[in-house]
């Protein structure tokens, strides 16, 4: 019996690295290339090790383009990300709350609403919501990318919040209103401090599709100096002088890094947001 459950473990460790490497083999494939020297990174393509090592790769990537450093790129995807992470869980939280603990008319059609935009795809919106910031002179600034998010924030956000807010008994709610707490001190008090998971689970999220985000930035971002990492990475690739593999691979590894921490040192929160229901 023995002998049979060390050989199942061996080889299911065995299965689980080998899989782990596979779903890693780009992520390496990328890091290690960004040290290759341009006539190396399709000649040698399929090493992970250089041949020869070329350090410039980084500081060519980081000198950027026109006098703009892909420091101010990097500088300006924190501040983009970072206001649409406190966006996020601003409103969200706010709305899951009214959604999930107060009877108001018309609240089951409204949150029905509210699940039908999760199946929107982001295409049918993408004109009306250009025109309406073209008219608020919007364009070419940071604004379209931050303020919707104060401003109701991410359907799926809300809908994880209010499930997780669901699980919250509201025994706790009416012994806060017995206290003497108003609506706001039950959620500010009460659910706010118990929603901790699932608020790191928005906060990872919303970083990390802002911070990938391209779509978004590459229409309403026009000047070199307010775009954010992933246009920056973009003017690497000309179709007229070619493509400077070695620093486009040298800065897509450095932009891997704040996801990479982030994920580190909250995945715990992750995990518990997801498959807890708000009580342990």
């Amino acid at each position: 019996m023995n002998r049979r459950t060390t050989l199942s473990d061996v080889i299911y460790y065995i299965f689980v690295i080998a899989f782990s490497f596979l779903m890693l083999y780009p992520i390496l494939w990328m890091f290690g290339t960004s040290f290759k020297p341009e006539t190396e990174v399709f000649s040698n393509a399929a090493s992970l090790i250089p041949m020869d090592w070329d350090w410039m790769n980084y500081p060519e990537g980081w000198d950027g383009f026109g006098g703009v450093g892909f420091d101010v790129f990097f500088r300006n995807s924190l501040f983009v990300t970072g206001s649409v992470v406190i966006g996020s869980l601003l409103s969200c939280s706010i709305v899951a709350y009214g959604f999930a603990r107060i009877n108001f008319r018309f609240r089951k059609l409204l949150f029905a609403c509210l699940i039908s935009t999760v199946l929107l795809p982001i295409q049918i919106i993408l004109v009306p919501q250009y025109l309406l910031f073209e008219q608020l002179n919007w364009v070419n600034t940071f604004y379209p990318l931050i303020v919707p998010h104060f401003l109701g924030g991410t359907p799926f956000f809300i809908f994880l919040l209010i499930q997780f807010i669901r699980g919250i008994p509201r025994e706790l709610d009416e012994a806060a209103i017995i206290d003497g707490c108003s609506r706001f001190g039950v959620f500010w008090r009460i659910v706010l401090p118990l929603l901790k998971p699932a608020l790191v689970t928005v906060a990872i999220f919303a970083f990390m599709w802002s911070w990938d985000d391209f779509l978004t930035p590459l229409i309403y971002l026009n000047s070199i100096e307010i775009q954010t990492v992933s246009l920056g990475l973009r003017n690497f690739m000309d179709a007229e002088a070619g493509t400077s593999w070695g620093p486009l691979l040298a800065m897509s590894s450095l932009s891997l890094l704040p996801q990479f921490i982030l994920f580190l040192f909250f995945q715990r929160y992750l995990v518990e947001g997801i498959a807890t229901t708000g009580i342990k």
